[in-house]
């Protein structure tokens, strides 16, 4: 397929924000329950939760430039019983909305302690909403997957792995820029989002090289004879059947040669999952803002070029007929 970088852009900043607003509800209910120290509500919980709803508007900006008729934006929620589109949709603005309220109430101290138990732990106003924006920040995550994973003729994402690599490599990106913001703001939770960076950038690097491996060994369920609908035994192409290029030759195919497609995995292998644990690594044995920040920033651009080959990997049958010159 022809990878389109609205897409691409949507799809990485909405899983650094979902990520980061994951981040940081644990780390609040880790506190609850005294496993972490607490921090201050407006300027870690509040300020985090702003990110976290200034990376899914972007997200949300770099969508409509998918749109070719943006006014209609609104007609793409209406299929929600049978599309996952529809669906992502829905679940975005709703996951939009809990953020800010959530950012907002401890932004602005107007948390709430509903009840405190004899052993200490707290229960929040800001945790029941946290709870409902952590549930629907998983389905936002299982419906921008299964919008890939549910198209069957598209056999290189028709995957369980799919939704699940969108799950892991959001939370990952999100918990690796946690680290960063924590080790400026709250130093004191720098080991716990920083250990699970790594853990989880760990199990995506299992989960996304088995989606590698598993596309390597696909057989096509295709055939020249099934893409034009001639079932004899010997057909030979002379040419895709048209002068001009159409929609058929450009959104299908990525036009890349063989080289750049190798280059742009590796790239992303590289860049995504051992470089952000080493620098993740360091960054937590120094306390370095920079070196974290350098972990977010080189695995978000690993991220970038993940998405590209995630989306050019996608072989269209239609390209048995239209890629042939």
């Amino acid at each position: 397929m022809h990878p389109a970088f609205s897409v691409i852009f949507l799809t990485t900043l909405i899983g650094v924000g979902q990520g980061l607003f994951l981040a940081l509800f644990t780390g609040q209910s880790y506190a609850a329950v005294e496993l972490v120290p607490s921090q201050d509500s407006a300027t870690f919980y509040g300020l985090g939760g702003i990110i976290a709803f200034v990376f899914l508007v972007g997200g949300l900006i770099a969508s409509v430039f998918h749109l070719g008729r943006p006014e209609r934006a609104w007609r793409s929620a209406t299929q929600w019983r049978t599309s996952w589109l529809s669906r992502e949709v829905i679940a975005l603005p709703i996951v939009m909305g809990l953020i800010f309220v959530y950012s907002i109430m401890h932004y602005f101290g107007l948390d709430t302690v509903l009840y405190t138990s004899k052993a200490g732990t707290t229960l929040q106003l800001s945790l029941i909403v946290g709870a409902l924006g952590m549930l629907f920040t998983f389905v936002l995550f299982i419906c921008t997957g299964m919008i890939y994973a549910a198209i069957k003729f598209l056999q290189e994402w028709a995957c369980a792995l799919t939704p699940i690599n969108y799950i892991l490599l959001g939370t990952a990106s999100g918990f690796t820029l946690a680290a960063a913001f924590a080790s400026s703001n709250a130093p004191d939770l720098l080991g716990l989002y920083g250990n699970w960076a790594i853990i989880i950038t760990a199990f995506a690097f299992i989960t996304r090289g088995g989606s590698l491996i598993r596309n390597s060994r696909i057989k096509a369920k295709s055939t020249i004879q099934s893409a034009i609908g001639i079932r004899h035994p010997q057909i030979q192409q002379k040419a895709m059947g048209m002068q001009g290029g159409s929609v058929n030759t450009r959104d299908f195919f990525h036009h890349k040669t063989a080289t750049f497609f190798k280059i742009i995995k590796w790239s992303f292998m590289i860049l995504v999952f051992p470089v952000p644990i080493i620098l993740l690594w360091s960054g937590m044995e120094s306390g370095s803002t920079s070196t974290l920040l350098g972990a977010f920033i080189i695995q978000y651009v690993g991220l970038i070029a993940e998405r590209w080959f995630f989306f050019a990997q996608a072989n269209h049958p239609q390209n048995l007929y239209y890629q042939t010159t």
